[in-house]
């Protein structure tokens, strides 16, 4: 506050340099992620075979979640360097739908992963929840704990607009809703809690598929993509993880360098919320030969019938 106060006229250019800065970063990466998740869920959904197959169910989840996600995050964060100030509850709306999509992202990637796990050790005695017309019970348990972090902020209290909720205008930013020192802690401590099993059930996972590759007894390269598959779970899990540690960062930059505490949350949001779910679709999706195939027709704009040959390849994802 003392820099904007001696030399107003330098801070104002700064800022506004800084925000656009921020703008040409983010909005280039939101069209080009839309570009893609539009083009891969017309693929799923114009496809049979993809409602058939639980893993494509559940990528096209992730992709739906995703998007919900980076759509809100989005919104909020031009809406606050615009400080354009709305409705109390429309802005813990927003807030809402991005922290559950948050949070269910390191569980659907956990799913993932057991789901290769299942297609690898039970090809023909798949369990019943993992089956395509049942993956919904797999599915909702990860919603329902998604949902933790959020029920428990409204129960603690959030910071009460002094007026009807409907007409009090807020600049909308989590902490601005709710700083409680108690808040933070109990979402750190969730947020420990929700790695350490996602993480574990991912580890598991690598292992087993690890020592089914070594035994040699099934088909090598199915093993080898399923585990190959795992491994980038575990990376962008690695990436989730680093944006819990927000509320740390955001504390150790105030003691550190005071000019970066505004800017430590919009590094948090482009490396560990907003570029993985921008390369999700690229790492999960173009892999995969059969949605490629279908995804390059669909660009090209060729005839939708599918040769039977690229109809019979295994999938890669």
């Amino acid at each position: 506050m003392q820099n904007l106060t001696e030399n107003p006229g330098n801070s104002t250019a700064n800022a506004d340099l800084i925000i656009a800065i921020k703008i040409s970063i983010v909005l280039p990466l939101f069209f080009v992620f839309l570009y893609f998740i539009v083009l891969m869920l017309h693929t799923l959904a114009s496809q049979r075979q993809f409602w058939e197959n639980p893993r494509y169910i559940l990528f096209g989840y992730m992709l739906i979640n995703d998007t919900l996600l980076v759509v809100c995050t989005v919104l909020l964060f031009l809406l606050y360097l615009a400080e354009f100030r709305f409705s109390f509850v429309l802005c813990m709306t927003l807030i809402f739908v991005s922290t559950i999509t948050f949070l269910n992202t390191p569980f659907i990637l956990a799913t993932m992963s057991l789901e290769r796990y299942v297609a690898i050790f039970y090809p023909l005695r798949r369990p019943a929840a993992w089956r395509a017309d049942r993956i919904w019970a797999v599915i909702l348990p990860t919603l329902l704990v998604s949902l933790a972090v959020p029920i428990i902020e409204l129960c603690l209290g959030g910071r009460s607009p002094g007026a009807s909720a409907l007409t009090t205008l807020v600049l909308c930013r989590s902490n601005e809703l709710n700083s409680s020192p108690l808040l933070t802690l109990v979402k750190i401590s969730l947020y420990g809690v929700f790695f350490l099993a996602v993480a574990l059930a991912i580890f598991f996972t690598y292992v087993r598929i690890l020592r089914e590759a070594r035994r040699m007894w099934r088909d090598q390269a199915a093993v080898g993509k399923a585990l190959y598959t795992v491994l980038l779970h575990g990376l962008q899990l690695l990436l989730c993880v680093m944006s819990f540690m927000q509320p740390v960062t955001e504390q150790a930059s105030v003691v550190r360098a005071r000019w970066l505490r505004e800017q430590i949350p919009f590094l948090n949001y482009l490396c560990f919320a907003l570029l993985p779910r921008v390369l999700s679709p690229l790492i999960y999706g173009l892999r995969d030969e059969s949605l490629r195939t279908h995804m390059r027709r669909a660009v090209l704009c060729c005839s939708p019938a599918i040769t039977t040959q690229h109809m019979g390849k295994p999938a890669t994802h």
